[in-house]
């Protein structure tokens, strides 16, 4: 079965860590282009980062560059979200998504895959 399976979101206080991860499967992983969006409750989507296939290429949203990486590890066919200094407004269900489209996928609403989420809630 194609699908991405998202992990590791849970409570952290303002200014912890946690360390995200979307696993695939049913499909070759190396070959694309992946991304993380999250949605914040009665927000829309937002596109948080985007990485090449092969992980040598990254791009961030401002609201998150500085704080956050996305890496991944092809042997293991999974992607990584490490979210660093946390802020309340860091709140939301993350998703893992592989885009469509081109280079930096910045539009959280074309993907051909998603996963089902996994909260990060940031509260003191």
């Amino acid at each position: 079965e194609v699908q991405l399976v998202e992990s590791g979101g849970g409570l952290v206080q303002p200014g912890g860590s946690l360390r995200l991860s979307c696993l695939a499967s049913g499909f070759t992983f190396s070959h694309f282009e992946m991304t993380w969006v999250r949605q914040a409750p009665g927000k829309g989507l937002e596109w948080i980062a985007s990485i090449s296939n092969f992980g040598g290429q990254t791009t961030y949203a401002d609201s998150v560059k500085g704080r956050f990486t996305i890496s991944r590890d092809n042997a293991k066919n999974t992607l990584y979200l490490q979210l660093n200094s946390l802020e309340t407004e860091d709140s939301a269900m993350y998703y893992c998504t592989r885009p469509r489209g081109t280079w930096p996928y910045s539009d959280p609403h074309a993907y051909t895959l998603k996963g089902q989420g996994t909260q990060v809630t940031v509260s003191s």
